[in-house]
């Protein structure tokens, strides 16, 4: 396996190669908004229920958006509790005020070579754009592909970028901390970068899914970029 950049792994062919496009989830890629996220579940939902709710047992309905998550915790209450969970996010989002540190010199760095920036989340609408409103970052995605109730959308989202952008799938980057990230990039047809520096990421986990480059601080993926402007 070589070594790039300090801690950034190329477990494939693929350097650092110049790309078009690059697609940012959010949840623990842009933000360490997993804790925030639980804790406004267990907020909102644990009155409706009346029982106490695991993180375990809220983690194992993600997938679809969070309205998916209430839909599938407390079915018959699932309008308020949609209304009541985003109450929740806004409120407690103090637990996460601010990108992760370097996030906005990234994607300053990013812009800086030309590169069109995209954003592909499991999160629903709503909650997606408290976040980058509250960030600060939403001006930099020309296009934003949120998820859906019904289920997982990650693969359909990353062809709807690349599609309103004209992108091919081998021009595009997509960085996200899970698994389940790795596996919708490679059924979309794109390279992967995994996002390993999050407390709440695997980064052992990430590697056995073998993404294209796996980078375990913001830094190493932000010198990563300005090789671009190199190459």
């Amino acid at each position: 396996m070589t070594l790039y950049a300090g801690s950034a792994e190329r477990t494939h062919k693929r350097g650092a190669c110049r790309v078009k496009c690059i697609i940012f989830d959010l949840d623990g890629t842009l933000g360490n908004t997993l804790p925030l996220c639980i804790a406004a579940f267990k907020a909102s939902i644990e009155p409706l229920a009346g029982r106490s709710l695991t993180d375990q047992e809220i983690i194992a309905t993600f997938g679809p958006s969070e309205e998916g998550t209430v839909q599938a915790l407390i079915p018959d209450h699932y309008d308020q509790g949609v209304e009541d969970y985003l109450k929740a996010y806004r409120e407690l989002h103090h637990m996460c005020p601010a990108p992760f540190p370097g996030i906005a010199a990234l994607l300053d760095q990013a812009q800086a070579t030309q590169v069109a920036l995209a954003l592909v989340t499991g999160k629903g609408a709503r909650s997606t754009e408290i976040t980058l409103d509250l960030f600060g970052i939403r001006s930099y995605f020309r296009v934003i592909e949120t998820g859906s109730p019904q289920g997982p959308r990650k693969v359909e989202g990353i062809q709807h970028v690349l599609q309103q952008l004209d992108v091919k799938p081998e021009d595009a980057l997509y960085v996200g901390d899970t698994p389940s990230d790795i596996e919708s990039s490679r059924t979309a047809g794109i390279p992967v970068a995994a996002a390993a520096w999050a407390d709440t990421s695997d980064a052992e986990l990430l590697r056995s899914y073998h993404p294209d480059q796996l980078f375990t601080t913001i830094d190493d993926f932000k010198q990563y970029i300005e090789t671009w402007a190199r190459a």
